[in-house]
């Protein structure tokens, strides 16, 4: 990985420079539904400084808009544009997480509980969607590891499960059969407390729009995108490996794992090469590296699997 990371590497030095320069007039450009729930947690984050951190991508992020508008968040929509166009109407203020299961200290936490002493980086990271798409996103948020170290994991726990908010007066996609609602997701203990593992709170230096998951959202770089679950509102530690949405609704093309694997194509489509959002309807498709490019970092968590019975 040499020449990868950049230890002092924030978003503003990846971006063109009129563009961090002028982020307000950026933000009040997309439009207001884009950001509505812009709020979020109750401090801004301009009040909880991020540092830089080594595990950034040098790559170039992509546009604020292309990141706000181009979304997969099925509880609003199935359409790439639906989750901006509907997301607006939840109300993240006063939102808690539940967590539960086999923990020291169980129990319901505010998003400033949440925030309380905990170290805020700039994770510029690349996203890899199982639909052969990609991004760089520039996230704000914090190891995972940090949040269940204030809960105490119990010596029993072997797994992470995740479950998303459900608002059917505000989410008009989950009255449609897609998946079984709400939307769950689990990772096993180790990719949980591996240090790219993160819960996201900004996005370009301001709170988390509602269509990418607003207030706190998982983000897990090395894996397909539908493994980093939005609008966390429980986190249960458990010994057994916890149910996922994709992986119920069709076992046989959506793994547990969901490791990005140019290896290992889709039934339906090779994942050997993918999309990068922005590039041009005509652009030549790049090619898709193990791991999404992390595989330094967490090859090791699977060692001795066999990584295509195990997807």
């Amino acid at each position: 990985m040499a020449g990868r990371w950049k230890n002092d590497l924030k978003w503003s030095d990846v971006t063109p420079k009129p563009l961090w320069q002028n982020r307000r007039q950026i933000l009040t450009g997309v439009g207001a539904a884009a950001f509505a729930g812009l709020a979020g947690p109750g401090r801004a984050l301009a009040e909880l400084a991020a540092s830089p951190s080594a595990f950034s991508t040098d790559a170039a992020p992509n546009t604020l808009e292309e990141i706000t508008t181009y979304n997969n968040y099925y509880e609003f929509g199935t359409g790439k544009d639906d989750p901006s166009r509907n997301a607006g109407k939840m109300d993240t203020d006063g939102w808690e997480v539940r967590i539960d299961g086999l923990v020291d200290r169980p129990g319901t936490w505010t998003m400033d509980d949440i925030l309380k002493d905990t170290a805020l980086e700039d994770r510029i990271y690349r996203l890899r969607c199982v639909e052969a798409w990609s991004m760089i996103v520039p996230w704000v948020g914090f190891e995972l590891s940090d949040l269940l170290a204030k809960v105490g994991v119990q010596s029993g726990a072997k797994y992470v499960a995740f479950e998303t908010a459900l608002l059917p007066d505000v989410m008009p996609g989950v009255h449609a059969r897609v998946l079984d609602w709400p939307y769950v997701e689990g990772l096993r203990l180790d990719e949980a407390m591996n240090p790219l593992t993160i819960l996201a709170v900004g996005l370009y230096d301001q709170p988390i729009p509602n269509q990418n998951g607003a207030p706190i959202r998982l983000v897990v770089p090395w894996k397909y995108g539908f493994k980093s679950i939005k609008s966390i509102v429980r986190i249960t530690l458990t010994a057994d490996q916890p149910p996922t949405s994709w992986n119920q609704a069709a076992a046989n093309e959506y793994g547990f794992y969901a490791n990005v694997n140019p290896e290992v194509s889709h039934p339906r489509w090779s994942q050997a090469t993918e999309r990068r959002i922005g590039s041009g309807l005509f652009a030549k498709r790049q090619p898709t590296e193990m791991f999404n490019g992390y595989g330094a970092e967490v090859a090791g968590l699977y060692s001795g699997m066999d990584l295509a019975r195990n997807f």
